[in-house]
């Protein structure tokens, strides 16, 4: 009983930039709980060579390769799983991109190009996936947020107000679809090992400030997502929504 709650099997999962990091390893273990994975990415080489990669290890895989802040593909995609069959039950809105710059010396056009990246397209995607959802009366939506859907960061800016804006996506979700069979809710993962933030580990400071500041005294590695992302899509999470768990070695926990 307890490991039928996990179970993924006949599911398909949607994950948002899934060709490497922190999407791919989450994608493997939802692929690994019985779904079928649909891997997603703008870089079609990363792309194919993953969802190869996968089929090679055994999984069931689609490819979507679009960009999460073009609406217009992203309409078009779902369009497509609905003419080949696909039926997204669980989605992951992962895909993002950071940048650091103080805001004073921040562009507005930086500011959207990373609000839409992190945030509009979480919307836009989740609209679509909850279109189908509905009339078939269930389906999970997680969202990936961060440390700084809480707590704010200098010279990162958009990227934490984004991410705030996450938190609060996912309770708007849980406000209009919980009512119909949908659990909406969001992982926010601590520091993690991941080459968005290479350049960050590569810095002795920096190095030595997350694990100081870290109750764990280390950085996070991309498979400890993948407990809380297969519970969040799984029948094991049916009466949780509009939640953020945090995946962060007690960072947030602890002064």
């Amino acid at each position: 009983m307890s490991t039928n709650l996990f179970s993924l099997e006949g599911r398909t999962a949607l994950v948002t930039g899934s060709s490497r990091g922190l999407g791919r390893a989450m994608a493997e273990g939802l692929a690994a709980a019985g779904a079928a994975v649909v891997l997603n990415g703008s870089d079609q080489g990363r792309l194919s060579a993953a969802v190869a990669e996968m089929r090679a290890a055994g999984y069931s895989v689609h490819e979507a390769r679009f960009d999460v802040t073009d609406e217009t593909a992203v309409v078009a995609a779902f369009e497509r799983f609905d003419a080949e069959g696909i039926e997204i039950d669980i989605l992951v809105n992962n895909a993002g991109i950071q940048l650091r710059k103080p805001m004073v010396e921040l562009a507005t056009d930086e500011w959207r190009k990373v609000i839409e990246a992190n945030l509009t397209s979480a919307f836009v995607i989740g609209r679509e996936a909850a279109k189908r959802m509905i009339p078939r009366g269930r389906g999970k939506i997680v969202n990936i947020g961060s440390l700084t859907s809480e707590l704010a960061r200098a010279t990162v800016a958009p990227y934490t107000v984004a991410k705030g804006g996450i938190k609060m996506l996912t309770r708007a979700m849980t406000a209009e679809w919980a009512g119909h069979g949908i659990q909406a809710n969001a992982i926010g993962p601590g520091y993690m090992l991941t080459d968005m933030n290479q350049a960050l580990v590569d810095n002795p400071t920096f190095d030595a400030w997350v694990k100081g500041r870290t109750p764990s005294r280390r950085w996070g590695k991309p498979d400890e997502l993948i407990g809380t992302v297969v519970y969040l899509a799984s029948p094991a999470s049916n009466y949780v929504n509009g939640q953020i768990v945090y995946v962060d070695g007690g960072m947030l926990a602890v002064l």
